[in-house]
């Protein structure tokens, strides 16, 4: 399982857009567009905020399949704490430092590609860095992270 939170519908038909023009130069699974506030949750079914702002800081790639291209989130006091209060709320102990993201495309791509492909973002939506947006709704996801093809995902 995983806490995401979800881009307003207007954004989110913005994103699935920017998303769908990279998968379709750079390959990947199908996932809705989404901040992962707490990542990899080892819950089962039955144990399974108000709204803040937050605003996407830059486009970046990163070196797990997870985290190949993204928009970095700024790291706002709203954002960590709702992170470190789901954190403390399903008892998940990070083994590495929060970084808020929205990962655009899921791949194992070389660094020359994710390079091609952060910059290709840039040029499908210019306007994308430094735009800010409220976020009133946070969702908890069953998602394997064995699934590599996003398939099994779903929101509970």
């Amino acid at each position: 399982y995983s806490v995401w939170a979800l881009p307003p519908p207007d954004f989110k038909h913005r994103l699935k857009s920017l998303m769908s023009s990279l998968r379709s130069e750079f390959a990947g699974p199908i996932f809705d567009p989404h901040i992962t506030v707490v990542g990899d949750l080892p819950l089962r079914r039955e144990d399974a905020v108000k709204p803040f702002t937050t605003r996407i800081a830059d486009i970046a790639y990163g070196t797990f399949f997870y985290q190949c291209v993204y928009l970095l989130i700024d790291p706002s006091p709203e954002v960590v704490e709702t992170s470190a209060h789901c954190c403390g709320h399903f008892g998940y102990n990070r083994s590495t430092p929060y970084m808020p993201h929205m990962s655009l495309i899921y791949g194992d791509l070389s660094e020359e590609k994710k390079e091609r492909a952060r910059t290709r973002a840039m040029e499908i939506d210019e306007s994308i860095c430094g735009l800010g947006f409220e976020v009133s709704l946070l969702a908890l996801c069953k998602t394997d992270t064995r699934d590599r093809t996003t398939e099994s995902w779903e929101i509970v």
